[in-house]
């Protein structure tokens, strides 16, 4: 009789084993697209057979903590925030230059970066479309010569862009000028387009593939200088995790693929200009795309 059970046994310890290595922590942070992307990866990878605990809306620094720790096994992080804010690194690097230092120094913690999506959501800078062309500004340099020349114009900036390493004042160290500590106004970043299109400021703070940009018919200033650094979409997994679950990869990779920049920014916008349901609106991607 005993020996007849240890085959069941033997059977019912591998399932257990099998279902504890499909268990995954989908993180996400605190704005729309981060919002999106964590609904997504995790009805997704619900549809590939995981069972996965959704922690979203979590700050940046939050989120990084809680997967180094072991909290989170799974989130979307952009390329720039890595190298600048988490690794320290100030050199001058090419997207693909960018990607690599990432992926090799968050390795050595325990992280391993998959293949990047060609969204790239890096800061930038939007005035009102008339009032841009009423100014000549066209570019960051044009901005500069504005303000140089004796234009006070406000800007909206949330919280992070105004002391980040890549943000607000290497900005205009590197492009020569000033608003003034008077003409800063920070805020939620969800309020600073808000804000802009409401002609309480005059530039705002924004990303490059924020749904609210052509919806607003606002202008994105040209970074002529090239100043804000590649911050490329990319899923970034516990190697732990990813040992676990060694097809996690190849499943997340895929869904890397599918994601630009104009399609994050139709994606935010069904959430943002069109208050359609974060869920909704990454379900019905993931259905279009035959993944649900």
């Amino acid at each position: 009789m005993r020996k007849s059970l240890l085959p069941l046994i033997a059977g019912l310890a591998l399932a257990s084993s099998a279902a504890h290595a499909q268990e995954i922590t989908v993180g996400g942070k605190n704005f729309t697209e981060q919002l999106i992307l964590s609904s997504m990866t995790t009805q997704y990878l619900q549809a590939q057979g995981y069972e996965v605990d959704q922690r979203a809306g979590m700050g940046t620094t939050v989120l990084r903590r809680a997967q180094e720790s072991g909290q989170v096994d799974l989130y979307w992080e952009y390329t720039g925030t890595s190298l600048i804010s988490y690794n320290k690194v100030t050199e001058d690097l090419s997207p693909a230059a960018a990607y690599a230092r990432v992926k090799e120094l968050d390795a050595e913690k325990g992280l391993i970066w998959l293949e990047p999506s060609e969204a790239n959501n890096t800061y930038a800078l939007a005035m009102r479309g008339d009032d841009a062309e009423a100014r000549g500004i066209a570019t960051i340099s044009d901005l500069a010569d504005a303000i140089n020349g004796g234009q006070e114009l406000v800007l909206a900036s949330n919280a992070t862009f105004y002391s980040r390493d890549d943000g607000l004042r290497p900005m205009q160290e590197t492009y020569g000028f000033e608003f003034g500590r008077r003409n800063v106004k920070r805020m939620d970043q969800g309020l600073t387009l808000t804000s802009l299109d409401q002609e309480e400021v005059d530039v705002a703070m924004t990303t490059a593939t924020n749904g609210r940009i052509p919806a607003l018919d606002l202008t994105v200033l040209e970074d002529d200088k090239g100043f804000f650094p590649d911050y490329a979409l990319t899923p970034v997994v516990r190697e732990e995790t990813l040992k676990a679950n060694p097809k996690l990869d190849e499943q997340m990779n895929a869904l890397s693929d599918l994601l630009d920049d104009s399609t994050m920014a139709r994606l935010n916008a069904k959430v943002d200009v069109d208050e359609r349901p974060v869920d909704k609106v990454a379900a019905n991607f993931l259905e279009k795309h035959d993944l649900l």
